[in-house]
């Protein structure tokens, strides 16, 4: 049977798969490292932040989430009864979450610092960010071995070349990540110049928190 063409239960299940997979494991991770990378550089980097996880992932979550919820409809089965529909759900929440929250973060300066002058709602952002994509490579993963069989029936199994894309991905992906850890100390040091600047009055002060 794997040699007939995809029945349109499948052919929705593989364009949600492939619209999920690069919404939250492509585009977002390149919106973290925007600021990863380039703050430590620039002061301009917020913009290109906000335009990457908010008009580029966006779209790409709520299809990918409605694409799901239609791919569900039409197998017949109830919504949001097992493990992948509700981490679908999960996420979405997550990530609109994370998008208020970043908003909310540049806008507004609450008084209250950690020792090194860091705000705890930048902690917070930063934390669930990490968490949607930690979740979302899980999800991924539960979704090629698990769920495309489960709600299509298998009768065109997920190639292995797919799993090994999904694994490739995920590692380069966190592999960047910490490597943009280690620009970390140059980061706090401009920050801290940046405030003792504005502290100071000058105009020459740079925002890069």
């Amino acid at each position: 049977m794997s040699s007939l063409p995809l029945n349109p239960l499948e052919s929705k299940a593989r364009i949600h798969a492939h619209i999920a997979f690069f919404g939250y494991l492509v585009a977002l991770p390149l919106g973290i490292f925007i600021p990863r990378y380039l703050r430590t550089f620039t002061s301009s980097w917020f913009w290109p932040h906000a335009i990457m996880n908010f008009l580029v992932t966006g779209p790409l979550i709520f299809t990918a989430f409605a694409l799901g919820y239609q791919t569900t409809n039409t197998s017949g089965l109830p919504h949001f009864n097992d493990p992948h529909q509700k981490v679908g759900l999960a996420l979405l929440i997550m990530y609109l979450l994370q998008v208020f929250l970043g908003a909310f973060i540049h806008w507004i300066k609450l008084p209250f610092r950690f020792p090194g002058g860091r705000h705890p709602q930048n902690y917070l952002h930063v934390l669930l960010g990490l968490s949607i994509v930690a979740l979302a490579s899980w999800q991924t993963h539960y979704g090629l071995w698990t769920e495309w069989a489960l709600i299509t029936g298998n009768a065109h199994p997920v190639n292995w070349r797919c799993k090994h894309f999904w694994l490739a991905i995920v590692v380069v992906m966190w592999s960047l990540y910490f490597i943009g850890l280690v620009l970390l100390p140059r980061q706090f040091k401009q920050e801290a110049a940046s405030r003792r600047a504005k502290a100071a009055g000058s105009k020459d002060d740079v925002a890069l928190i």
